[in-house]
């Protein structure tokens, strides 16, 4: 029987951590955290590295690595949330090809990391597999490609249908790109070893410790009163949870599947020996992963949104998600089909109304924040907690002037508008799949009308 939530299959081998202490009572520090997902516990971090004389604290409403860093499909890639062409148009194409190279730069970056604090997150840098499996989805590779050749440091590599199977042989595929710059990651290892990196640096994490509102200079829990100079927002898909910013960032749900350990025969068909990270070209697309234990994992949308901004917490998705991504991983692998779906599960990840990510800090507030990845936040976490280190600091520095720093973006409509929204969005979203299934040569303009609707351009 599958299992379906218990926070995800990433904790099924330890199970879910025991809590650390909580909050004892109100308390005063220089820099308080909120959230101990990648994003915070990279700022710590960083900020700790940097002046160990700070005395920082990170409050954590369940456990560390409890969110969408516990839950997510385990890809280290070096993907610009929303694409650099909007982008490019405000800042130029020197200042957005740096910013690139600086999320490249942030895998080896987070790999140095780990070696060098002894955390074991089966760490495999295999690339980036895209994967077309229809003329449509052809198409759209193909003008991927002629993209990435604009960028510094372009490696990406076209391949034909019979060099993407030599790699990964997905059923159906008509051709595919390598994508160097992404890593295989169990997420769970990272999160709980960063935590606890974060600890030998003298910086207390707080476990069970709600904020419910975040003020100049205070974060407000049950538990007590945490009064500091900086207060750094790091909570993601929860955001709307806090008082005043239930607008802010729209708490998008995705979901996942994972196979029980296939055998290697299985294996000998499919290939994927260089543990690359493989996604197709569909617009309500699927991700894709060959973990360490030679399980399958996939995931995809599901139940975008739910009313209200509603968000998961025991990590259970619903038995049509579950079928929806077995049935498509079946497509894609049909060896796979007479082996067990092991465990489901699901999770919130923060989406801002331009769908690109952001990070801020006000130095007369002393509040600053970090998020709204729109599910490409492993790499970019902790590019962002190093960019909050140079703002908190105020030492200036490249990473303070990259496009996404103090962006100003406006807020998600009122309900019932952005639940209508969403929802057609997918909708529009799966009608143009369908359609380019049944053979349509190029993308759908239905798909394209729900990017402009949505406020998705790329």
């Amino acid at each position: 029987m599958t299992a379906n939530g218990s926070v995800s299959f990433w904790y099924a081998a330890t199970g879910v951590p025991g809590p650390r202490q909580p909050l004892p009572g109100d308390l005063a520090a220089d820099v308080a955290v909120v959230g101990a997902g990648y994003t915070g516990l990279w700022t710590a971090y960083y900020l700790k590295k940097a002046e160990p004389s700070l005395n920082v604290v990170v409050l954590e409403a369940r456990f560390a690595g409890f969110g969408a860093s516990g839950r997510n499909g385990g890809w280290l890639a070096s993907t610009i949330t929303g694409g650099r062409a909007v982008y490019e148009r405000t800042h130029g194409h020197a200042v957005v090809g740096r910013f690139q190279e600086l999320l490249n730069e942030s895998i080896d970056e987070v790999r140095a990391v780990a070696a060098a604090e002894g955390i074991d997150a089966d760490i495999v840098k295999g690339g980036e597999l895209l994967v077309a499996r229809n003329r449509a989805q052809l198409a759209r590779l193909r003008e991927l490609a002629a993209e990435e050749v604009r960028w510094p440091g372009d490696e990406a590599r076209l391949l034909t249908a019979a060099e993407t199977a030599a790699r990964v042989n997905v059923a159906g595929a008509a051709g595919g790109m390598h994508i160097p710059h992404c890593a295989r990651i169990h997420p769970a290892k990272l999160v709980r070893g960063l935590a606890a990196a974060v600890e030998r640096l003298g910086v207390p994490v707080y476990e069970d410790t709600e904020v419910t509102e975040i003020l100049p200079g205070a974060a407000l829990t049950r538990r007590g009163r945490v009064t500091a100079r900086h207060i750094l927002r790091a909570t993601e898909g929860f955001t709307a949870n806090l008082k005043g910013l239930h607008r802010e960032w729209l708490p998008m749900n995705s979901s996942m599947i994972v196979t029980e350990p296939l055998p290697g025969p299985v294996w000998d068909g499919i290939g994927w020996e260089g543990r690359e990270t493989v996604e197709d070209l569909a617009h309500a697309y699927v991700y894709l992963q060959r973990t360490a234990d030679d399980r399958i994992a996939i995931g995809g949308r599901g139940v975008p949104y739910r009313y209200g901004s509603r968000t998961v917490l025991d990590g259970a998705t619903q038995p049509a998600t579950l079928g929806l991504l077995t049935g498509i991983l079946h497509g894609m692998s049909p060896a796979t089909a007479g082996y067990a779906v092991d465990h489901a599960w699901a999770g919130v990840l923060g989406v801002p109304r331009d769908w690109k990510a952001t990070v801020g800090h006000d130095p007369a507030t002393g509040l600053g924040w970090a998020g709204g990845y729109v599910g490409t936040g492993v790499t970019a976490a902790n590019l962002a907690g190093r960019t909050l280190r140079d703002l908190v600091l105020g030492s200036g520095g490249e990473l303070t002037t990259m496009p996404w720093v103090n962006r100003k973006i406006r807020r998600w409509e009122t309900e019932p508008l952005r639940w209508l929204a969403v929802q057609a969005m997918y909708a529009l979203y799966h009608r143009a799949d369908r359609a380019e299934r049944a053979g349509l040569s190029s993308t759908s303009k239905l798909a394209r009308f729900a990017d402009k609707v949505s406020g998705r351009i790329r």
